[in-house]
């Protein structure tokens, strides 16, 4: 079965009023929302946490390596089954990556609610419920460390 990867390595992004993923059924794979407010009704239907990422994919070279490091990585894929709701926000800055104006204002929407600071790459983790975890960069050491970090903040 082929794995799904993460939205920080498409471009342009599409709006979706559905999860992104990239190819495989739903069932069976890691989804990535494109919509803030429908990856936080997710996480809540679900009792989930959210994973909210930030990147510049063209142009943000940590934003990169995350990505191919930890994201696309099928350890990461299958950690995050059915234990996290992944959303993605790109901000790419080559006039052939721009995502649509629909998903533009979602990324806008999104960064006004968890990146205030504009941070990149940021990952922002939130619990079911709303309320903002932790945020960090990038972390080095591939899908273990992340996990290793979202397990010390999700206290599992």
């Amino acid at each position: 079965m082929p794995q799904p990867t993460s939205p920080l390595s498409s471009s342009p992004q599409v709006i979706l009023n559905y999860p992104v993923t990239s190819g495989t059924s739903a069932a069976s794979s890691t989804a990535w929302f494109a919509d803030l407010r429908a990856a936080q009704a997710q996480a809540k239907a679900t009792n989930r946490p959210l994973v909210a990422v930030f990147s510049g994919s063209d142009w943000c070279q940590p934003c990169v390596v995350f990505e191919q490091e930890v994201f696309s990585q099928p350890a990461f894929t299958a950690y995050a089954h059915n234990r996290l709701v992944l959303a993605h926000f790109d901000y790419p800055r080559q006039a052939q990556n721009q995502p649509t104006p629909a998903q533009a204002q979602l990324n806008q929407a999104a960064a006004a609610q968890l990146n205030r600071e504009g941070d990149f790459p940021l990952a922002v983790i939130v619990s079911p419920e709303g309320k903002v975890l932790a945020k960090t960069g990038y972390i080095a050491g591939g899908p273990a460390a992340f996990q290793a970090y979202l397990n010390k903040v999700l206290g599992k």
